[in-house]
């Protein structure tokens, strides 16, 4: 049966589609990406901007779990996938503090990375554990986020891959992939790529 759009219910041309033509057409894409999170990763993408309607759209699926918009935002990110190098051999997740996890019932950064890992047939690991409950990281500058967020994350075990791509739904400093990124190559991985949704400019 024909999906709907999920930012304005019409009926989908293509029946595996979230996004109609329209709605794909008029989403807020960053044209010209500002300069790299530089290191630790090869590529940091997010194909659209945070503003109406990806930032309302995106706060629905981590809030209100309106889980449909995970499959819709996975469809832009595997299309974004063409733009990193083909030797990516595993999806990590940002993961979420399990106090966070069971109040919200979901991580949407594993809504929305498990069908990206589906797409390119790498595993989606789980392996990774966020251990201290940070504050929320809105409102804080840079200097701030980066302070949060230290020591908050833990890998269990070794990583013997050659390229990660770490998945997230939004990248604001880039501030939580650094820090799972350090990790994640402490670890053992060779390579660590980001890639998230949308990007706050």
């Amino acid at each position: 049966m024909p999906l709907r759009c999920v930012f304005c219910g019409t009926r989908t041309v293509t029946p595996e589609r979230y996004i109609c033509a329209g709605c794909d057409a008029d989403l807020p894409r960053i044209e010209s990406p500002p300069p790299s999170m530089a290191s630790p990763f090869e590529y940091d993408i997010a194909p659209l901007e945070y503003t109406f309607p990806v930032d309302a759209a995106i706060k629905a699926l981590k809030f209100k779990r309106r889980l449909f918009y995970g499959p819709a935002f996975a469809e832009l990110l595997c299309a974004a996938v063409a733009r990193l190098a083909p030797d990516i051999d595993a999806v990590l997740p940002v993961p979420l503090h399990w106090r966070r996890r069971w109040f919200r019932g979901i991580n949407q950064a594993v809504e929305i990375g498990r069908p990206v890992a589906k797409y390119l047939g790498v595993p989606l690991l789980s392996c990774a554990r966020r251990r201290r409950a940070t504050p929320f990281q809105s409102g804080l500058n840079a200097k701030e986020r980066a302070r949060n967020l230290k020591a908050a994350f833990v890998v269990r075990g070794s990583l013997p891959y050659r390229h990660v791509v770490i998945v997230d739904d939004v990248i604001t400093t880039g501030a939580t992939m650094r820090e799972v990124a350090r990790v994640v190559k402490q670890a053992g991985a060779g390579k660590v790529s980001a890639l998230a949704v949308a990007r706050a400019m």
